[in-house]
């Protein structure tokens, strides 16, 4: 029996895929930061769900980094990272502790009564850094600072040429003044106050466009820390490359035209590229002899599989506005409340008044589905959603009419 070569195409959360294809310009930028003698920018990468965030983070501004002699920590941001103060410190001092533990200091043997002139040396294990964390006079923030400082002056001495802290999700920073804590306040001190000591330790936050207005409400000074890299769907000639590549050892290949549906059905986002091109490359191997796309039955699919779950989440109300959204010519850009309400009185919905919509955004926005893009203006925060709303409420519409 004829062995079939397994699926090359990889969609899912923060899957590598076969192919990276495109963002060389943003791989560029991001090695100039690590040319830089004393931080001045550090780096916010930010888009829309599915367009290769994490995928660009660890596939290609890692190797960079690594390929310059810096140190790569970090991990997902979780909300329980920034429940308290305490929280933060924990998190970075855990994931600074990877590193760490293969550096090491000398001290004193402990040998009474005889100078032997040698030393033992201690690991700069997670316990050691929490130990000398504990121990520094101070704020948290001052505590922090300090162990970070220290840490730096061990791993200069080492060689290393800077340290990365990555960190993933991080939309979900945010201080809670209701608690008195402000951990996100300390993370960006922390680093401000590093980078002004020389100390050569990048940030580099990766997450949905809400993050980098969390960062500036926190810190005002925080606009004038970072560079923001916005990514979002692939050029025409990356996004064929993305499509094609995988498929270069393989006996089958997208015919012209197939290319061009695919690109056009997917929009150009690397996720929905994968999907599509998965999918189609499993429907060729259960049937060979069937070359043609089942495009309609593959977006069936990717409605089910990927914007499903978030419309389940919504209220009925919720849903009447997001179609509202949907319905308007630049729904894949920008709308304002004013559109939402004028749109919703020729469509056959309950009419949306101005404060039904400011109402019902802020709470659309808490689940991910909306961001504020800019003043009076929101965005859908999942790309090519309007495209689901408008089928879902067709499809009801016909189903409606079925059984009148």
């Amino acid at each position: 029996m004829k062995q079939i070569d397994a699926n090359p195409y990889t969609p899912g959360a923060g899957h590598s895929p076969p192919y990276l294809a495109g963002r060389h310009e943003e791989v560029a930028a991001f090695r100039e930061h690590l040319n830089q003698d004393l931080i001045l920018k550090n780096v916010i990468l930010t888009g829309l769900r599915g367009t290769g965030k994490t995928v660009l983070m660890d596939d290609k501004y890692k190797v960079a980094a690594q390929e310059a002699g810096w140190i790569w920590v970090g991990s997902d941001f979780a909300e329980s990272s920034f429940l308290s103060e305490t929280n933060l410190c924990v998190r970075l001092l855990t994931d600074l502790a990877v590193f760490t533990s293969s550096l090491s200091i000398g001290k004193p043997d402990g040998t009474l009564g005889f100078d032997t002139k040698q030393n033992r040396q201690q690991s700069l294990s997670y316990d050691f850094l929490s130990t000398y964390f504990a121990a520094q006079p101070g704020l948290m923030v001052d505590k922090l600072r300090a162990t970070l400082e220290f840490v730096w002056e061990v791993a200069r001495e080492r060689g290393t040429q800077g340290i990365v802290f990555a960190y993933d999700e991080a939309q979900v920073v945010r201080d809670r003044e209701d608690k008195d804590q402000y951990p996100l306040a300390i993370l960006l001190e922390t680093f401000q106050s590093m980078q002004r000591r020389k100390a050569k330790y990048l940030l580099l936050l990766t997450g949905l466009p809400t993050l980098f207005p969390k960062l500036v409400e926190s810190r005002t000074y925080a606009e004038r820390m970072f560079t923001v890299q916005e990514i979002g769907r692939l050029s025409p000639d990356a996004a064929r490359e993305a499509i094609e590549m995988p498929l270069r050892e393989r006996p089958w290949k997208f015919t012209p035209e197939g290319v061009s549906r695919i690109m056009e059905a997917s929009d150009g986002y690397p996720y929905f590229i994968q999907f599509i091109c998965r999918e189609t490359y499993d429907h060729l191997v259960a049937n060979p002899r069937d070359l043609s796309i089942p495009l309609d039955a593959i977006i069936r699919k990717l409605d089910s599989d990927f914007f499903s779950g978030r419309w389940e989440s919504v209220t009925d109300r919720q849903r009447d506005l997001l179609f509202c959204a949907a319905k308007l010519e630049h729904a894949d850009e920008e709308f304002s409340i004013s559109e939402i309400v004028e749109i919703s009185k020729q469509l056959e919905v309950k009419p949306f008044g101005p404060g039904d919509v400011s109402q019902i955004l802020p709470r659309l926005i808490e689940k991910g589905l909306v961001y504020k893009n800019r003043l009076g203006k929101y965005c859908f925060a999942v790309p090519m959603f309007s495209g689901f709303i408008r089928r879902r409420f067709m499809s009801s519409e016909q189903q409606l009419r079925l059984f009148e």
